[in-house]
């Protein structure tokens, strides 16, 4: 019986050995810009966007948009396909970035 414990206990332990975990990235809005205007990750992170100024600002995807991020908005993404994403402020159209995930 305690053999079979032990065994099943290591099985589970190596089962999640292998198990990556997901990581964040982080972006920060200043100045009018996005800082770095350009992050890389695998699949399954998440970027986090953090807005600690004055104005108002979104994160602007082709399919999505962050709600309205005024003094210390924060927004979160995951990304779970690989590819290049590009994102703007959609307040501020010239604001640019891009997410690059692997």
């Amino acid at each position: 019986m305690k053999l079979a414990v032990t065994i099943t206990l290591v099985a589970i332990l190596l089962l999640f050995a292998g198990v990556a975990s997901a990581s964040t990235a982080q972006v920060l809005i200043k100045d009018f810009k996005f800082q770095p205007d350009q992050v890389t990750i695998k699949k399954g992170d998440t970027v986090t966007w953090t807005h600690p100024g004055p104005a108002s600002h979104t994160v602007k995807f082709q399919d999505s948009e962050s709600p309205i991020l005024k003094n210390g908005g924060t927004y979160s993404k995951t990304f779970n396909q690989a590819g290049t994403f590009n994102y703007e402020c959609g307040i501020h159209p010239y604001m640019k970035g891009k997410v690059i995930v692997q």
